[in-house]
């Protein structure tokens, strides 16, 4: 580990979005993911939001992506059409109760073995990101790498547990993200 990741990252994302087995590097990703939306669904509901945005050229590969991998996922709840371009799927990770309860509480490293399994085989075992991401899960093998990046003895960060901060859950929120997708869509309108 040389540097730290000091930017916010949406958690859900990694943390979560990996549970639903879909492998890395298909075609189509969410373009952000959230854990509540208004009154749709709160944080302890134990759902997991995926925010896709179609561009036109895409939409038939999309319709078949989301037919064939999405919505026959056994988690697969629910999807919203913002408008023509942007979807929501909703999941129900109820099953991973516990380990989303630690993960609004970012208690990472407390995630369950299966779902700490999970997350290292989407992000891999080789590269930063799987390093950051391995160092997230179990933190007490990186306590010297960053006691020295962070300039602070290991027993304060042993005191924290965690060497990634908590979730957002603002951020994690999709209402926020739809006053910005009505801008752009006024904007889009507009031109």
């Amino acid at each position: 580990m040389e540097k730290l990741y000091k930017e916010y990252f949406q958690k859900s994302k990694v943390f979560l979005y990996p549970l639903l087995g879909i492998r890395k590097g298909v075609r189509f990703v969410p373009t952000e993911t959230y854990i509540s939306w208004a009154d749709i669904c709160k944080s302890e509901d134990n759902k997991l939001l995926c925010l896709y945005i179609i561009d036109e050229d895409n939409k038939d590969i999309f319709k078949k992506f989301s037919d064939d991998k999405l919505e026959t996922l056994r988690i697969y709840e629910s999807k919203h059409h913002i408008d023509e371009n942007n979807i929501v799927y909703i999941f129900n990770l109820k099953r991973f109760y516990k380990d989303l309860k630690k993960f609004r509480e970012g208690k990472y490293s407390k995630f369950t073995k299966i779902v700490k399994e999970k997350i290292i085989k989407f992000f891999g075992e080789k590269g930063k990101i799987a390093e950051y991401i391995e160092s997230y899960l179990y933190p007490k093998y990186y306590w010297e790498d960053y006691s020295e990046l962070l300039n602070i003895h290991v027993k304060e960060l042993q005191e924290v547990g965690e060497l990634c901060d908590k979730p957002d859950l603002q951020k994690e929120d999709f209402t926020s993200d739809c006053e910005l997708i009505k801008k752009l869509l006024y904007l889009e309108t507009k031109n």
